[in-house]
């Protein structure tokens, strides 16, 4: 191939490619041509997108439903102040083409399901995984297997992250590989909730552009049978190596996941209504949990016998906090526990539900049988009664 078949102005534009042995002409057309689907442009979805439209990718596919929200500013660097409010697809779709005009965006507006899932990632050359949760990651790596096509993997959390290549028909292994099944509900905290550095998703993303790039142009080693793993605090990177598993669910030699699936069921707490303490009559309702009206009243005419509980974390508290509720990290909780009251009645709530709900169930198998878990948290609680508190 020679340097006509690129454009005057991919010439000027890509020159630094182009000078690169390992791109040169024939890899930057492979770029131009290709087709990557992105699945969130969100913390990793933010740097995965402008580096891959500025790298010259032909056509970015991206599945994203959210809403810029101000909390998202801090480390979902593709949006903007002025982007508030606005529909994340839009506003990176806008931030793409500004890079690179000549970069086809297509914008999925809508979330990923079971009934739209295979017939995206069919129509793509390779998926990049900017999810922050774990019902649309199985859902990602299934659709990748079943459609034989690459999975750049990504997550974050605090100050860890982790990137992989799952590729099963690259002779690697899928995600369920490492994690077979969702975990139970509550059992892990989302970012909205443990909190991330913001620099790190900007890291983590670029690696899987790094690795999506690898993958189009076919030079390198990419993070096959390997699992990248970061520690932003201690600035120390680990490679651990891993394997298909031949027994897998998903892609092993005998699988029994013919089709693909939803996981709501997991991963997250349900969100019902109270039952004796509100409203006996719902359906499915959950012994464990208070409605917002209740908290409501207690703020308004407290008892003495009735204590709040926050179980967030100080730099939640931080932010914002219900007047009168005492804060009591969870992780803190058990050890608390020894010097209260456990006839006493608590109402106890964390950001969404989620944390409240498991420091109830401690609470409750601790003899403390008048607790209760705020359903919806302070999130509601703002949504509802207090349109000025700051949230996060």
């Amino acid at each position: 191939m020679n340097g006509d078949q690129l454009s005057a102005f991919e010439k000027r534009r890509y020159a630094r490619h182009l000078i690169l042995p390992e791109v040169g002409v024939e890899g930057q057309r492979s770029l131009l041509s290709a087709r990557v689907l992105c699945i969130g442009a969100g913390g990793l979805g933010s740097p995965v997108l402008m580096y891959l439209a500025a790298a010259g990718v032909g056509h970015i596919g991206l599945v994203e439903f959210d809403r810029v929200d101000e909390s998202n500013l801090q480390r979902q660097i593709i949006h903007g102040q002025s982007d508030v409010g606005q529909f994340k697809g839009e506003s990176a779709r806008r931030k793409i083409l500004e890079i690179n005009p000549e970069c086809h965006v297509e914008w999925i507006n809508e979330s990923l399901h079971k009934g739209n899932a295979l017939d995206l990632v069919r129509r793509y050359d390779l998926v990049i995984d900017g999810t922050d949760n774990f019902p649309t990651r199985f859902l990602v790596n299934d659709a990748c297997v079943m459609a034989g096509k690459p999975n750049v993997y990504g997550s974050i959390f605090r100050f860890e992250g982790q990137a992989s290549v799952f590729a099963p028909t690259m002779g690697g292994p899928c995600y369920r590989c490492l994690f077979p099944e969702p975990p139970p509900p509550g059992a892990v905290p989302s970012c909205a909730e443990g909190g991330v550095l913001g620099v790190l998703p900007g890291i983590i993303g670029s690696i899987q552009a790094n690795e999506a790039i690898k993958l189009i142009i076919g030079k390198g080693e990419p993070l096959i049978n390997r699992l990248l793993v970061m520690d932003s605090l201690g600035m120390e990177f680990r490679i651990l190596k891993i394997q298909r598993d031949p027994g897998c669910a998903m892609c092993g030699n005998h699988p029994t996941i013919t089709e693909l699936m939803e996981y709501t069921g997991y991963c997250s707490l349900p969100h019902h209504e109270t039952d004796a303490v509100t409203d006996s009559s719902r359906e499915g309702v959950s012994p464990l949990e208070i409605s917002l009206e209740a908290l409501r009243d207690q703020v308004m005419a407290p008892d003495c016998n009735t204590t709040i509980l926050d179980v967030r974390e100080p730099g939640e508290h931080a932010i914002c906090h219900i007047e009168g509720a005492r804060l009591v990290p969870l992780g803190r909780l058990a050890e608390a526990l020894e010097g209260m009251d456990p006839s006493a009645r608590y109402l106890v709530h964390c950001k969404s539900g989620k944390r409240s709900m498991e420091a109830v169930e401690l609470m409750r198998a601790r003899g403390f049988t008048q607790a209760w878990s705020v359903r919806g948290g302070i999130i509601a609680w703002a949504e509802e009664f207090d349109s000025s508190m700051t949230t996060y």
